[in-house]
């Protein structure tokens, strides 16, 4: 299980994300085995174009990527995991699916809910249907979860948490495929995250914007969230949801970290709708039936079919939240340094989603 992607056709949903475009670049290092195909599965034309150049223009002989030929294993194909027939077809060859399609910015997701169901959840029921309908025989499929299932209080985490569902249910729909999910919190300066806002208002001078003083988030990077996938990919049991252990902090100290001297206010704007005030990654409940697997938590299925007979004792004493050991000030500051996220970091822009 060491290259557990060693000769797989790969298929990444909502592959042109922040998240799937990192996972291509991870892949196409060979970490997990040399993969026989990736297909980026998405429907904006645009990223893929860009992506696709992207890799038409990057010279493989670097130590990053190990393909010569990484244009003849990339397949980049335009589609929906709304439309059955779209993703049924993208499906036929894949031994391996990463389903990274989402409709994921919580207050888009409050004006439009009925089309968040619509991608996050008809979206995994027609992957699966598809496996069990066409028999397609599908090895292991990834779904990609967030902290907002925890314990959902938006449409977003709804949305999110019957995705877990149904996934973890298809192991009994689908039995000779693997479905797992990964659950994290906001990724570290991710398309749509504060960082990336951040640097802007600082960029014009201020004031920058946090919605409540006692807002706090886990700090995890894109790469990490990646670590996370993989860790499942070799480890994770049918049914089981891997949650990575990483450090968190108040937004209040991630925004004077990145003012740092400058002369910025700060601005309390309130708390938008449908956002959380704390990360939760782990409920009360579901501490329970959490066991460690390596460097992260697996929280077992829900359906004690798919339950082992015997549990270990939760490592557990409460739920898994970002208000509980936060970093200091200073930590905060040295994170974001190592990271290259401060404002003063000569990095190209795009710099966290394409490297």
């Amino acid at each position: 299980m060491d290259k557990p992607l060693q000769e797989k056709h790969i298929l990444i949903t909502g592959g042109t994300g922040s998240l799937g475009r990192v996972l291509v670049r991870r892949l196409l290092t060979g970490e997990m085995g040399k993969p026989r195909k990736i297909v980026v599965f998405s429907r904006d034309e645009a990223k893929q174009h860009f992506m696709r150049l992207e890799y038409l223009h990057r010279r493989a002989s670097t130590d990053e990527v190990i393909y010569h030929n990484a244009n003849e294993i990339l397949e980049f194909r335009i589609g929906d995991v709304r439309d059955f027939a779209s993703i049924a077809g993208a499906m036929q060859n894949a031994d391996v699916v990463f389903n990274a399609a989402a409709l994921k910015q919580v207050p888009t997701c409050e004006y439009y809910p009925h089309q968040a169901v619509l991608t996050n959840i008809q979206g995994p029921e027609n992957l699966i249907r598809a496996i069990e309908e066409l028999r397609i025989p599908i090895e292991t499929v990834v779904g990609i979860s967030t902290d907002k299932a925890c314990k959902p209080v938006n449409v977003m985490g709804m949305t999110k948490a019957i995705q877990e569902r149904i996934f973890i249910q298809a192991n009994i729909r689908c039995p000779k495929t693997r479905f797992i999910c990964v659950r994290y919190g906001n990724v570290l300066a991710s398309r749509g995250s504060v960082i990336p806002l951040f640097h802007e208002q600082i960029r014009n001078g201020g004031p920058v914007t946090v919605t409540t003083a006692e807002m706090t988030r886990f700090l995890l990077s894109l790469d990490q969230a990646v670590d996370t996938i993989f860790a499942a990919v070799k480890n994770a049991k049918a049914g089981e949801t891997f949650i990575p252990r990483v450090p968190s902090a108040r937004v209040t100290d991630i925004a004077a970290a990145l003012i740092g001297k400058r002369k910025i206010d700060v601005k309390i704007t309130g708390i938008r709708p449908g956002e959380k005030t704390h990360e939760i990654l782990v409920s009360e409940e579901e501490r329970f039936r959490t066991v460690e697997r390596g460097e992260c938590f697996a929280i077992l299925p829900i359906l004690p079919e798919l339950r082992p007979a015997e549990k270990k004792s939760s490592p557990l004493k409460d739920e898994y939240s970002s208000a509980d050991d936060l970093l200091s000030p200073e930590a905060v500051a040295d994170l974001l340094r190592k990271q290259k996220l401060m404002p003063d970091d000569t990095v190209e822009e795009g710099r966290e989603l394409l490297r």
